[in-house]
């Protein structure tokens, strides 16, 4: 049965279409809008709790075709607020599907609205910045009210939410790798764990108890919201720089920013999606990247910083700090996903830069 509704933003603007997923909560979803422009792997996008507190409006037109996967989860169910389609296919093909992507979303009581425009959609998120917005069946009057009480994802501590409650074991080996949980996704995962044996920890793990399993290497994983809300992972961090190996990716990579005394800002509307343009600054190349996050280390702080810290990547979109390394302290990370999941492979590299400092720790311990 088709139920129309409406998605209706802060700043009044009104789009029509029709209700797809779980039923939200006193028929109204609310969150922070932002899109994605990756053209494939929505089930991943999804189930990335980085888009906790958000509303994710999908730019490509089509969504839904190819159906879902247990093996495609990012995580152990979604945190995303709601879904913004133009057209969910009503039939999905494909040799892994084993499933419509209306179930996950029932079964993650994610809400959904299809039939939206979500190229004037995206143009205004684009001019005006991310911004709160309600969809549902309820009165137009009423969503605009709902979208305006919307606090949006500044100033709230999102970790706490998708972090993991006890610590977990993945892969296996003679090699440590401790993993802090701040929303960290099973890519990731399964690439650290072809390093070794990784031991995910809640984000509120002291340094003291990561260093007291003495661990090969340290790694700061993705995660959502606002990095200066989690105060309790940067002091851990700041104790563990210079005393174990050290990469960090997207939320880990800001966080590592503001362990060195590094500020942050938010960004109008933020990367979302599988095709940002990031140029190494160390070796020359461009590499096509996925990402998805609304916050960004500021780079003009790192003159005034006690350690040698310099930039290493670019994104050739907006000149957005990409990643950093503290030189002499076996510490770096990147803005990006190298491990992608989805969109391009072309920074994967990273993980055998980590693999290699790691050696040179050990060779040298």
């Amino acid at each position: 049965m088709i139920v129309e509704g409406q998605l209706v933003l802060a700043d009044g603007s009104v789009f029509e279409g029709e209700l797809i997923g779980a039923v939200a909560p006193g028929g109204i979803a609310t969150g922070e809008l932002v899109f994605n422009t990756a053209l494939s792997g929505y089930q991943e996008i999804i189930t990335d709790p980085s888009y906790a507190g958000q509303i994710i409006s999908f730019t490509y037109p089509h969504i839904g075709n190819y159906g879902i996967n247990i093996d495609d989860y990012e995580s152990r169910g979604a945190f995303c607020r709601g879904v913004i389609v133009r057209d969910l296919a009503r039939r999905h093909s494909n040799y892994r599907s084993e499933g419509h992507l209306q179930v996950l979303l029932e079964q993650q009581a994610i809400p959904g609205i299809a039939g939206i425009d979500t190229r004037r959609l995206t143009r205004i998120i684009r001019e005006t910045g991310a911004m709160p917005g309600a969809f549902g069946d309820a009165s137009e009057a009423d969503l605009k009210s709902a979208a305006m009480a919307e606090p949006g994802t500044d100033g709230v501590d999102l970790v706490a939410q998708v972090t993991a409650a006890q610590p977990y074991t993945a892969g296996e080996g003679d090699r440590l790798i401790v993993a802090y949980d701040f929303g960290i996704k099973t890519t990731i995962i399964r690439y650290l764990a072809g390093l070794g044996r990784v031991e995910v920890v809640p984000a509120s793990t002291s340094a003291a108890d990561v260093l007291a399993r003495n661990p090969d290497g340290v790694f700061l994983s993705n995660g959502p919201g606002d990095p200066a809300m989690v105060q309790y992972a940067t002091d851990n961090i700041a104790q563990l720089i210079g005393q174990v190996p050290i990469f960090g990716i997207c939320l880990g990579h800001q966080l590592l920013g503001l362990a060195l005394g590094a500020g942050t800002v938010k960004l109008p509307f933020g990367h979302h999606g599988a095709n940002h343009p990031v140029k190494n600054l160390i070796s020359g190349s461009v590499e096509i990247t996925s990402q998805n996050h609304n916050f960004a280390v500021d780079a003009s702080s790192f003159g005034g910083l006690g350690r040698s810290v310099r930039m290493t990547h670019v994104n050739l979109n907006d000149g957005v700090c990409e990643g950093l390394e503290v030189v002499g302290e076996r510490c770096f990370s990147v803005q990006h996903h190298p491990e992608a999941g989805p969109g391009p492979h072309d920074s994967a590299y990273l993980f055998a830069q980590f693999d290699g400092l790691m050696r040179g720790a050990k060779a040298g311990a």
